[in-house]
């Protein structure tokens, strides 16, 4: 019964915090690494990306961002590593840091590799105080140069600060 009851308070008092995070006009930024084998495409065996992210939240539970990043890709020679640049829009579910994501990135490599890739995303704002998070999320990245060689479906994982 006991744990039971601290499980609640410490629940609620999760929620709680989360639900002043999410506030208009607050400013956010972000690193994140996906990869080390948790991104699968059809051309490469090992992934290793980081992202950069800075937002703003324009309304309550709502942020728009925009990204920068670096993906290092293993496997044949032919498959480029990629820079790539993107927007992104983020909708907080309900204050409690379940957030989905929709956005589009423009990624460039050598090799005469250009592709644009709309993507969702799923994932987490775990609030380890009132403004770091540790932030796991799913995504999905659709190639529109070739779906069955580029697209990603992979783990990300981020660190994130809201700045009031």
């Amino acid at each position: 019964m006991v744990k039971k009851l601290s499980l609640l308070i410490v629940t609620l008092m999760m929620v709680l915090t989360a639900n002043a995070q999410f506030e208009q006009d607050k400013k956010y930024i972000s690193a994140s690494f996906s990869g080390l084998d948790l991104n699968y495409n059809g051309t490469s065996d090992l992934s290793l990306g980081f992202q950069a992210k800075g937002g703003y939240l324009v309304e309550d539970n709502l942020m728009v961002l925009g990204t920068l990043g670096y993906n290092h890709i293993g496997g044949d020679d032919k498959t480029p590593d990629r820079f790539s640049i993107g927007a992104q829009g983020r909708y907080y579910i309900i204050q409690n840091g379940i957030y989905l994501g929709v956005g589009a990135t423009y990624k460039h490599g050598n090799h005469n590799y250009n592709d644009f890739m709309p993507s969702v995303e799923v994932g987490y704002a775990f609030f380890i105080n009132r403004t770091i998070t540790i932030e796991p999320a799913l995504y999905y990245e659709q190639s529109i140069k070739d779906h069955s060689k580029y697209s990603n479906v992979g783990l990300r994982l981020g660190l994130g600060i809201y700045l009031f």
